[in-house]
């Protein structure tokens, strides 16, 4: 309290005084927490008021901004009012405390403002990370079906911007409490060294992370093959990616481990080369194996969606004649290629049947060769069977 504020006081408490007013009216300028009980009571009475009347024109102001969002095309206006709906209790009755201590001194009135000023700023921080959330899975939702890269990117996007957010809240709340931002900053840097020696693996995944998003060798969607392991992405995180496998499961890997690791991504596959073999009998003739080739040639182009290459025949096998064949499918999808392989099989199946050539199995001859010893032992032992059949 400052000398002229004493006088003042005193000057009052004389007054008040010489008029000789009743002892009730004199207690009301006692002191209390640097304010009179006078001050206090006003103060709440304010407070009582103020409070619901804030309450009641957030609402009315939503009210108003989704009321305007119903008759016009955009967004913004609808996005606001959800904001205000979300306006936290603690921040309405910071407010109506601020303006009840203009009943108090202006120490309490500095004292009070702060806190309301740290309770707003903890409220726009909120708004800010609802707008950037809502910003986001706006855009999301729009680039998913067009590019799905970008709907991976927004993820690692979202986080940083709440990040660039919060900061900005919290230095600003350090700026409000006249805190020395500078040396703060200085300790955060020491401390982070600090904490990023302890949660080094993790700030490896949360850079695989960035890599992945902004390098893109792989987006939701896309089915790829990491080692033994297939699946398609379903999501991309900070730390892990998480895969849904053919069998149904989920495959989560960590993204240092995933960049570490060769991926297979057939999802940006444009063509599908196929290789597969067959035999036929050794007993095929050489006519019908010179018709062999265009007999496939004539399968492939059947199929749909086949371009062929090429039919050889490639070697003498164990126990068939191998033929070798190439041909390429023009769209990746993987059921496509199975039915195109099996109308090709069909129709070779058809087509061999007509010109009496036969598949070959796995088959063995045994040769049986006896030397002259054995060959002896065999004619005594036939001789001596025969003579017991005289007998």
């Amino acid at each position: 309290m400052t000398r002229q504020e004493a006088e003042a006081e005193d000057r009052t408490i004389l007054s008040l005084e010489a008029l000789d007013l009743p002892e009730s009216l004199t207690l009301l300028q006692w002191e209390f927490l640097g304010a009179s009980v006078l001050a206090w009571g006003v103060a709440a009475l304010v407070l009582m008021v103020a409070h619901p009347t804030v309450r009641v024109v957030i609402r009315i102001v939503a009210g108003r901004l989704e009321a305007l969002s119903r008759r016009t095309p955009g967004r913004v206006d609808e996005m606001l009012a959800k904001l205000l709906r979300k306006t936290k209790g603690f921040v309405v009755l910071a407010l109506a405390a601020w303006i009840a201590s203009a009943a108090l001194t202006p120490e309490w009135m500095g004292r009070i403002g702060r806190l309301a000023q740290l309770a707003i700023l903890l409220q726009i921080g909120l708004w800010a990370a609802d707008v950037v959330q809502w910003t986001l899975d706006r855009y999301r939702s729009r680039q998913l079906e067009d590019d799905p890269g970008t709907a991976t990117a927004i993820g690692a996007l979202g986080f940083l911007a709440q990040i660039a957010v919060w900061s900005v809240v919290l230095l600003t709340a350090l700026s409000v409490m006249n805190f020395e931002i500078g040396p703060a900053l200085a300790g955060l840097g020491v401390g982070g060294i600090a904490v990023a020696l302890a949660v080094q693996n993790i700030l490896g995944d949360l850079f695989a992370s960035l890599s992945i998003i902004f390098d893109r060798p792989f987006v939701i969607g896309d089915f790829i093959i990491v080692g033994d392991h297939r699946g398609t992405v379903e999501h991309v995180g900070l730390k892990t990616t998480r895969l849904k496998s053919l069998s149904g499961e989920q495959l989560i890997f960590s993204n240092s481990d995933l960049l570490s690791s060769r991926v297979q991504n057939f999802k940006r596959m444009e063509e599908r080369r196929i290789l597969f073999n067959f035999g036929v009998q050794y007993d095929t003739g050489y006519e019908k194996l010179k018709q062999i080739p265009d007999v496939v040639r004539e399968a492939v182009e059947e199929a749909e969606n086949c371009r062929f290459d090429r039919a050889h025949f490639a070697d003498f096998g164990d126990s068939s004649l191998d033929f070798e064949v190439v041909y390429f499918m023009t769209v990746p999808e993987f059921p496509a290629f199975r039915d195109a392989q099996q109308k090709i099989n069909l129709a070779l199946y058809r087509r061999f049947e007509e010109i009496g050539v036969s598949f070959a199995f796995p088959t063995r001859t045994l040769h049986m060769h006896l030397d002259g010893a054995e060959a002896e032992l065999r004619a005594l032992a036939v001789q001596d069977a025969g003579e017991g059949d005289e007998a």
